[in-house]
Formats: C-alpha cells, structure tokens, sequence
C-alpha cells in the first residue's frame, strides 16, 4: 500500500479529529478504517441510541453538529455527521481496511490490503474495541439464545419473550428499558454491584457539565455533591433491589473506570415493575440462569450488555506499551514509543467525544512539532484539560 508520513489507525471521531488537525498543520495523514464507514462502530449500537452529550459538546474539532439533530443526537445522525466531517476536511480515509498488526521502529503495519510503512503510527480504535461476554460455567449448554449488546437493535425479535439483560451499564438500563416498552412478556435486569445513577439532565444542565466540573472541584467535595444530587434527583429503589451505592461518582470511577447510568427511562421501568432487577448471573445450566443469589430463572433470551475490551494485544501487546486492563500506558499528547502514538482510550466524565477531541489536539500538537524537528522527541504538548474544542481547527 505504500509509504506514509502518519498514518492513523481508527476512523472513529478521535482518529478523524487528529487527522483532521494534523492536516490543518500541513500534513496529509492516512487513516485507515476496518468498517464500510467512518465511525463504522457506531453502526453495531442500538436503534433508540442518542448521545448522552448535548450537541454542542460532542462536535469535533473544525465542525460542530449540525443545530438541526437536536439537543440530543441520534446514532444514525452521529453517523452521517461523521461522514460529512471527513469529506469537508477531504481526508485521506482507507475503508474496509483492517489494521492487523503493527510493528517497528521503523513502523510498518500490517493489513487487510497489504504492508503500509508509516514515520508516525496514530492508533485511534478506542477503548471499547471488541465485545466482552464473560466465560460464565455452562455458558455453552444454554438452551435459549444468549447475545452480547452489539448484536442487539430493537425489541421486536423480543416481544412476547422473557429476556434477562445483564449489566448496569447505559447500554444494559437502555436495551432493558427499550425491551419493557417494546412488549417483552418479561423483562429482568441482572446486577451485581449497585449502579451510580443520574438523570441525563437537572433542571436543564446536562449530567456532562457536571462530570466537566468534577475535575476542578476539591476531590473531598465531589462524592458528597453527588450523593446528595442523587437523593434528590433519584428515588430510592432499594425496594427494587437498587440500593443506592456506598461510593459517590468520582471514587466509583476511579475505582473501577465506569461512568454513571444516565437515566432516559430506567427509573420509571424499574419503579414501576416494568425491569425487574435480580441478582448477578454465576452460570448456566442448560436452560436455566444460575444467579449470585442461589435462585434460578428461565428466560427465553438473554442479552449481554458486559461491556467492551480495547482487544489492542494482537494489534500491539507484542511491543510492551499496554498497562492495566489491556490499555495504552502512556497516550493523548506522550508517544508509548518513538513515533507511536494513542489517543482517545482515557475514560472520562467529562464526555468521551469531547475528551477525544481535546486528545487529539495534544496529540496532533506534538505529533506536528516532532514531525517540524525532523522527528526528534519533544516535550508532551498539553491543552486545557476542560476547554471545549472550538470551530477554528489552527487553534
């Protein structure tokens, strides 16, 4: 496939904002992206799916959301938005290219479509990379049909059916919530640890400016703002089997890197005995769910909404630069190594379309100096942690 001077693995929103920037400076990057489409990921999410982000924190860098995809943005308006974005930057995008491998230095990548050899490697494929099915006990031998979330779309294959959805994440109170409504003869969701809950928006203030202003508030302030917030916003459900949690939202976080459910219906499903809520799921046992609590249930269908694994080791486990949970150790703005970069696998409250964007300008500012020096190392080039990126991308 050739030679290039960047090449940026991932046409997801943080690889199209860092090629976008990079061209800004003068560069021509090449991004190269595994799906018929930029931000092809999104396409495996859910029909019903909305940004949790209002509109004017989610553009990227250089175009915001068009005004007309209302507050809250639609996956299917995501997705178009992303294809308006890397046509109006003319980017250099490499669809139905999957990167396999990447090694060096000097860097060559391994691909669907042949060998690219690249000065600087962007890996851009985001934390939530490859679907996560735990290896529950007799997980084969179940009798019904067992999914993860990815393949989920709406809940008319579910009608009539008793579905158990199992994890507290957004995706997992949505997919249940959307299964009640949709005509479910029954619906469970399955928890192991009680969920931060928090409405998407307060009084009108979207939950994201909050987690923006988390970072600047005194860290002994933030859980006991949060609790209180929750008492106030969020009814007890501990009659449903959701106690509210011990931890408030930023030791929840940093314990274990999850953001809050942000609520769009699950409060109400759940009040109302719509989701029922049952205990964790230890295994299966042919058509029979075995759960943390010693009880038993038989559901027809059972979605896995567990979550997602960067899956970065076959691309680059071998070249040592992966820490905890399988994720980048130095990234947005540091190379792991001499022109390796990461950008967008930092969780965040604030938004994770608006970190990746804020990511990739500290990554295109130190990518484009280097590149200036005739690749020799410089200092990390940082941004404003909390500044909203803006319409001029030579900013």
């Amino acid at each position: 496939m050739g030679s290039y001077e960047v090449v940026v693995v991932g046409g997801g929103a943080a690889g199209l904002a860092t090629a976008a920037l990079l061209q800004a400076k003068g560069r021509r990057p090449l991004v190269l992206e595994a799906g018929p489409e930029p931000g092809a990921a999104w396409r495996d999410r859910y029909d019903r799916l909305r940004l949790h982000t209002p509109r004017l924190l989610s553009g990227l860098p250089g175009m915001r959301i068009p005004r007309g995809y209302g507050r809250w943005v639609r996956r299917d308006d995501l997705l178009e938005y992303l294809r308006d974005y890397a046509a109006v930057h003319d980017l250099d995008v490499r669809l139905n290219c999957r990167v396999e491998r990447v090694d060096g230095p000097p860097w060559r990548l391994e691909t669907s479509d042949g060998t690219v050899e690249a000065g600087h490697v962007v890996v851009a494929t985001g934390y939530n990379g490859v679907p996560f099915v735990p290896d529950w006990p007799g997980r084969e031998s179940f009798a019904g049909e067992l999914l993860h979330s990815t393949s989920y779309r709406n809940p008319e294959p579910f009608r009539g059916r008793d579905v158990l959805v199992v994890g507290t994440g957004n995706s997992g109170a949505e997919i249940a919530h959307d299964v009640a409504d949709g005509g479910a003869a029954r619906t469970r969701l399955s928890v192991r640890t009680p969920p931060q809950i928090v409405r998407r928006a307060t009084a009108g203030v979207p939950a994201q400016l909050i987690g923006m202003a988390i970072r600047r508030l005194p860290p002994a302030w933030v859980d006991p703002l949060t609790k209180a917030q929750r008492r106030v916003a969020i009814p007890d459900l501990a009659a449903q089997g959701l106690p509210r949690p011990q931890l408030g939202v930023r030791s929840a976080f940093l314990a274990t890197g999850t953001t809050p459910i942000l609520d769009v219906g699950i409060v109400d499903a759940v009040r109302s005995g719509r989701v029922e809520i049952v205990a964790a799921v230890d295994g299966f046992d042919g058509g029979d769910v075995l759960l943390a609590d010693g009880s038993r249930i038989s559901p027809n269908a059972v979605i896995a909404a567990t979550g997602f694994r960067a899956g970065l080791e076959p691309l680059v486990g071998h070249l040592g630069v992966l820490g905890r949970r399988g994720l980048p150790e130095k990234t947005d703005g540091e190379p792991a190594l001499p022109g390796l970069w990461f950008v967008g696998f930092t969780p965040t409250l604030g938004g994770q379309l608006r970190e990746g964007s804020l990511a990739a300008r500290r990554v295109a500012a130190a990518l484009a100096a280097e590149l200036s020096l005739g690749m020799q190392p410089v200092r990390r080039v940082d941004d404003d942690p909390d500044g909203v990126p803006g319409p001029d991308l030579a900013q």
